[in-house]
């Protein structure tokens, strides 16, 4: 294609290569994910033996909280996973380790919130569809 001054425009880039890979944003999901388990979570005690549904209930709202965030900041492309867990906090120690082999654009987001009385862990997942 000429133009006045009879100089031609490149051809148009025809590559094979595929498109970049979408990312997500993990630092703002790990944002949501702190404030979420603190406001959840913060003036609330391990239940009685009897109340045990009630974690059932936490566990539930936060998951599907995270889950409604994650379609907020990525709807399309990505599969996802939250995982919630909640125990007593009895003073114990602890210790977690995670490996994960996948594709560069898979992430994961990783929050704990603790009080004396229960121990919060959520982890987040965001695998390429």
């Amino acid at each position: 294609m000429a133009n006045a001054s009879g100089l031609r425009s490149p051809p148009p880039c025809r590559s094979s290569a595929p498109s970049p890979r979408q990312k997500f944003d993990t630092d703002l999901l790990k944002a949501y994910i702190k404030k979420l388990l603190s406001s959840t979570l913060q003036n609330n005690v391990w239940p009685e033996a009897r109340e045990k549904e009630r974690v059932k209930g936490w566990m539930k709202e936060i998951g599907e909280r995270i889950k409604e965030r994650m379609l907020e900041i990525q709807p399309k492309g990505f599969k996802y996973i939250v995982l919630t867990q909640i125990n007593e906090n009895l003073g114990q120690g602890g210790r977690a380790d995670m490996v994960c082999h996948w594709e560069d654009s898979d992430v994961v987001a990783q929050e704990m919130y603790s009080n004396d009385s229960l121990i919060c862990i959520c982890i987040a997942f965001a695998i390429i569809a």
